[in-house]
């Protein structure tokens, strides 16, 4: 909807100061997800808040349709909610809302829907009931122009104004109390959860509850799954051409995550990441799909890549890329990642779930298959597979914890295959994966 970051003209929800675009500070309020932002003026101040909004469980009456884990007792309410003050002066504040449908392919169209100027609804220019339907609520007075919905106004100190998109049957907060309410809700949700952790007494506890904090963010809910990052196509060097989209669940990168929460105490999504393999492993269908490296957060396993040449990119880096063709890629390494990950999780559990079991032992058989063969490696290469080193020590890593998991489990050994099997793999990486030159 907004891709302002990826091409000035793909869609921007702005909300601040009249004239001024860099902000005095900006951070999130302490032991929350809630974005706070301090803007100056020659004439006063503002403070601006952010905040996808979550609140108690609503699906009361009627099963949500894509939950597929256990309901916890908050959820999101898909609500983009900003608030703003003026705490200083008097601040000519500037709404401006131009979403861009389907990554800049398609525009918006708006149109009034209540009878002042306080609500107004967005669609797609085309074929609109393929795409979402957003809402935009607020206690300023709306213009509509083209594809773009307008606000401004005088705020004097002690002024309060509240702008609220979203995309839901759920409603939107109508006043400026129920928009403080609902963040007050949100702020409970994160801190709720937050204490759950165990963070030391120690200078350091801010930063390890804020990276406790952000992988929490990445987490979908509904169905377990762990994303690698938020955006898509950011460059890895300044103008360069390896711009990926990252907003899939890797599980390498998914193990790395839930192995940092679970050293804080933070240990339950840990049980929603492990039921989201065994759907898309088909283990609850008595079904066999070999792990893939990534997969779409709702479980999906095709992320074909494309390029959208429309869009100037990051600081004009190109292409813009949407999925990911590293998808179908043999990387070695994701067998020794969750299967490392499960024995850290099932050191807290009396045994292995049974319908997860089968979907272990198949990691190490495919280790034991697979591990003098080349691969694309952690790198994720786009050209020929090559032995990587760290492919091999993983796939040691695999058939080392699934036999501890194996003797947790009562079962008194895994598939070895003689010669083959990765745990020869050890000495021989020690001995051959070094380069004389660069010693």
């Amino acid at each position: 909807m907004f891709g302002a970051i990826l091409d000035r003209s793909a869609g921007h929800f702005r909300l601040g100061p009249y004239g001024v675009s860099v902000p005095s500070a900006r951070r999130y309020l302490p032991g929350s997800l809630i974005m706070e932002t301090t803007w100056q003026t020659h004439t006063g101040w503002l403070i601006v808040r952010d905040a996808l909004v979550m609140g108690p469980w609503h699906d009361i009456e009627r099963r949500s349709r894509t939950h597929r884990r256990t309901p916890m007792d908050w959820d999101a309410e898909h609500i983009l909610l900003r608030t703003v003050r003026c705490v200083s002066g008097t601040v000519e504040l500037m709404m401006s809302c131009e979403p861009a449908f389907d990554y800049h392919r398609l525009g918006a169209t708006w149109e009034y829907s209540a009878n002042a100027y306080g609500e107004a609804i967005a669609r797609a220019s085309h074929q609109p009931d393929t795409h979402p339907t957003l809402q935009l609520t607020t206690n300023l007075r709306i213009g509509l122009e083209g594809r773009e919905a307008r606000a401004r106004t005088r705020m004097k100190e002690g002024d309060d104004v509240f702008v609220a998109l979203s995309w839901t049957k759920h409603p939107a907060p109508q006043t400026y109390e129920e928009a403080a309410q609902k963040m007050w809700q949100t702020t409970e949700c994160w801190r709720q959860w937050i204490n759950i952790g165990n963070f030391p007494d120690h200078p350091w506890r801010a930063y390890l509850q804020r990276s406790a904090l952000t992988l929490k963010g990445l987490t979908y809910s509904p169905t377990g799954a762990l994303l690698a990052a938020s955006t898509t196509s950011l460059p890895e060097t300044p103008h360069g051409e390896r711009n990926w989209d990252y907003r899939y669940a890797w599980v390498r990168d998914s193990t790395f995550a839930l192995w940092g929460l679970y050293t804080l105490g933070l240990d339950r999504e840990a049980d929603d990441f492990f039921a989201f393999i065994a759907d898309v492993s088909g283990a609850n269908n008595n079904e066999r799909h070999p792990l893939q490296v990534m997969y779409g957060v709702g479980g999906e396993r095709s992320l074909v890549e494309e390029e959208l040449h429309h869009l100037s990119g990051y600081d004009y880096a190109r292409p813009v890329r949407i999925g990911n063709g590293a998808y179908n890629q043999q990387q070695h390494d994701i067998w020794g990642s969750i299967l490392d990950s499960f024995y850290l999780h099932a050191k807290s559990r009396e045994q292995v779930p049974e319908t997860l079991w089968p979907v272990l032992k198949r990691q190490v058989e495919e280790a034991i298959k697979h591990w003098r063969e080349p691969d694309r490696g952690i790198w994720e290469v786009r050209g020929e597979p090559q032995h990587f080193t760290s492919s091999k020590v993983m796939c040691w890593v695999a058939l080392d914890r699934g036999a501890k998991l194996a003797a947790r489990q009562g079962e008194k050994a895994m598939p070895s295959n003689g010669a083959r099997s990765p745990r020869r793999s050890r000495p021989t990486s020690s001995s051959t994966a070094w380069t004389p030159a660069a010693c």
